[in-house]
């Protein structure tokens, strides 16, 4: 059973039904959230796909943990799945506790 898939999914469910359901904080139709989720995303794919460039990695992944399935510079799918979990996790809660949001300003 490849676990790291089953964790990814899990967590993405989790931390979206962690929103939805308890924060609701309103992240998920934020655009400001998007953009933050796009600029996170530039700069995981250049230091992630160096780790886990097959050629010469630095991160090791079990086969059998994972789907396999590696885009762009093999980085496995499963990464974006919890790099997307984490993200929404620490902005939703973030946004939750703030009192006054910076965009309504004065």
């Amino acid at each position: 059973m490849p676990e790291y898939t089953v964790l990814a999914v899990a967590s993405v469910v989790l931390v979206v039904a962690y929103e939805l359901l308890w924060v609701r904080s309103g992240v998920l139709s934020d655009s400001r959230f998007w953009i933050a989720m796009a600029i996170c995303l530039l700069f995981m794919i250049p230091v992630d796909g160096w780790l886990t460039k097959l050629s010469a990695p630095i991160v090791l992944y079990n086969p059998s943990q994972h789907t396999g399935f590696r885009i762009p510079w093999d980085i496995p799918f499963e990464d974006y799945l919890f790099g997307f979990s984490l993200m929404t996790a620490v902005l939703a809660r973030w946004k939750a506790s703030d009192p006054v949001e910076v965009a309504d300003g004065p």
